[in-house]
């Protein structure tokens, strides 16, 4: 071989960067604002203020809009929940804490949209599409879905009638994820709510803890600290909140993971 083929060889091999493993295991994270994060968002502005719990790490990985890898980082929805300025959430110190104990490459994979209810969460609306599709997307190169983060039912406190129908709706939403991503025995961690936007809280909290289905695990958030605006939690408390369900997964860890088929 001459010496100028071998010489472009060497070149172009010196600039192949070698890709990044796609992340083992994946989390979704789902629900409204307190899921997608105000942490720091005063007069719809964020403080920028990271907290160290909530420090980037190459080996945590988020879902961008387009359906790349990235590194993840605060504010993790800022791409997904456009309709509202995104802070901190639960997501990065989840990640951290999770991390703290298991060496893996994790991929976050944010989904959550501010001031919705159950039924904007349904089965064939644009929401519940958007979910499936980002949680395909986030397996088709390989990994595992580990559990769906789920904060939500702040809007459905609204009005008594859909406080009450609360628990059907939310049983419904997990046999369709479930059916869908060929997951029966998926994990949900989902979060008993701490403030409402409406007088029914209470109602819908009851809803939430009456749930009875296997792998759905409960965390309260009622004692976090609330911001001003008496809806949101506060940076701090989403550290906290993000801690509490970290504790929740790896105590369900042991159970026999299921990896998501991208086969027909």
């Amino acid at each position: 071989m001459s010496p100028l083929p071998t010489l472009l060889i060497f070149l172009l091999l010196a600039f192949i960067r070698p890709s990044k493993p796609n992340p083992t295991d994946v989390f979704i994270l789902a629900g409204q604002s307190n899921m997608s994060g105000r942490g720091g968002v005063h007069n719809n502005v964020w403080d920028g203020v990271i907290p160290p719990e909530c420090r980037p790490d190459p080996s945590i990985q988020r879902l961008s809009a387009s359906l790349q890898w990235e590194e993840a980082h605060e504010p993790l929805h800022a791409d997904i929940d456009v309709y509202g300025v995104c802070g901190v959430g639960p997501g990065m110190s989840f990640a951290n804490a999770v991390r703290s104990r298991n060496a893996v490459m994790m991929g976050l994979v944010p989904c959550a949209v501010g001031s919705t209810s159950i039924d904007d969460w349904s089965k064939g609306g644009k929401l519940y599409g958007t979910l499936i599709r980002r949680a395909k997307a986030a397996v088709s190169g390989g990994g595992t879905i580990r559990a769906v983060l789920w904060y939500q039912g702040e809007k459905d406190a609204i009005s008594e009638e859909l406080a009450r129908a609360y628990r059907p709706k939310m049983e419904r939403f997990v046999g369709d994820l479930r059916g869908d991503l060929a997951l029966p025995s998926l994990l949900l961690i989902q979060v008993a709510i701490a403030t409402g936007q409406g007088p029914y809280k209470d109602i819908v909290r009851a809803a939430q803890k009456a749930i009875n289905l296997p792998n759905v695990v409960t965390v309260d958030a009622l004692g976090l600290q609330i911001a001003e605006d008496h809806v949101h939690l506060t940076t701090q408390a989403q550290v906290q909140l993000g801690k509490m369900l970290a504790s929740a997964y790896m105590a369900h860890s042991t159970a026999s993971p299921q990896v998501l088929s991208t086969s027909p």
